[in-house]
């Protein structure tokens, strides 16, 4: 482990009467960087942000953030850190310029409610009643929130979900924003596109375990597939052992799509243009690997399943 981590976690467990859902896991986080926790529905996730911001006890494991440890200075740590949860309720009625100048005065030091409303963009809404703000900017003033403390290390659970894709590249701005301040931001996603835009690095969860951790494209170059040929059909796609067994070479139906990668795109597509007369199909296109695609090749599930 190095001396500059924000965040260290060894064997970290947490078991509930009728699953395990954090087994044993790594992490380990440097002063600086946006670190991802990327993961389907029920990976562990939440659990493990959860255990690691006070919030849960473990059942087991050590967890050691900027230096300190919970059993120890839990006081100090939380006026250190900043937790944005899934989801944040204020009353109706309250501003927030209101809810920022009222959460600040909770710590010993606290940002201005006037720099942070700028910082989320919020500015020409200071005033408005939180009930009339709309999806992506409730979120962006709980982000603020969490920032009301000038904390060295920001954790984001799941901070998109549920948003408009504008609403979601505002709060990726944000985010770029905290990150350039020299803040520490470790955050869980179910996002791929949004993991490659935001994330220095990060660790792809299931089963409350780590199965890799590394830079976005890293993982990407290590799948060594740097293509994937994707038949799109009207419907669910056919069972498409008959065509794999023409072609040659693996064919994996999902959803209305059969995907086949490839590290040579162009010596395959006449083949399976050839081989694809057979079907009714709408398009085909070529794209690059992405971490999805990582995902499937470690578990055989989706990042949204």
């Amino acid at each position: 482990m190095t001396h500059d981590a924000a965040l260290k976690v060894r064997q970290l467990k947490k078991q509930y009467p009728k699953v395990l859902a954090v087994d044993g896991l790594d992490l380990e986080v440097a002063r600086g960087e946006v670190f991802g926790l990327l993961g389907p529905n029920g990976a562990g996730k939440t659990t493990t942000l959860e255990m690691i911001e006070g919030l849960t006890p473990p059942d087991g494991g050590e967890i050691e953030i900027l230096g300190l440890d919970w059993r120890h200075h839990g006081k100090e740590i939380r006026a250190r850190i900043g937790v944005q949860l899934q989801s944040t309720s204020l009353f109706n009625k309250i501003t927030p310029r209101e809810a920022l100048t009222l959460y600040g005065s909770y710590y010993p030091r606290s940002r201005s409610a006037v720099e942070l409303l700028d910082l989320v963009q919020l500015t020409d809404k200071a005033d408005a009643y939180h009930i009339t703000l709309s999806g992506g900017q409730m979120q962006r003033l709980a982000l603020a929130l969490a920032l009301v403390n000038d904390p060295e290390l920001v954790f984001l659970d799941e901070p998109t979900t549920g948003l408009d894709p504008q609403a979601r590249r505002s709060l990726w701005d944000v985010v770029r924003r905290i990150r350039g301040e020299g803040r520490t931001v470790i955050l869980t996603t179910h996002y791929m596109d949004e993991a490659e835009a935001l994330c220095d690095r990060l660790a792809i969860m299931d089963h409350g375990r780590v199965l890799t951790a590394g830079t976005p494209m890293g993982l990407i170059q290590g799948l060594a597939i740097p293509s994937v040929v994707e038949l799109a059909f009207d419907g669910a796609a056919p069972d498409p052992s008959a065509f794999a067994g023409v072609l040659g070479v693996p064919v994996t139906a999902r959803g209305d799509l059969w995907e086949i990668p490839t590290r040579d795109p162009k010596a395959l597509l006449p083949a399976i243009l050839e081989a694809a007369e057979q079907v009714s199909y709408l398009q085909i296109h070529v794209r690059r690997a992405t971490l999805e695609d990582v995902f499937l090749h470690l578990t055989g599930r989706s990042l949204r399943d």
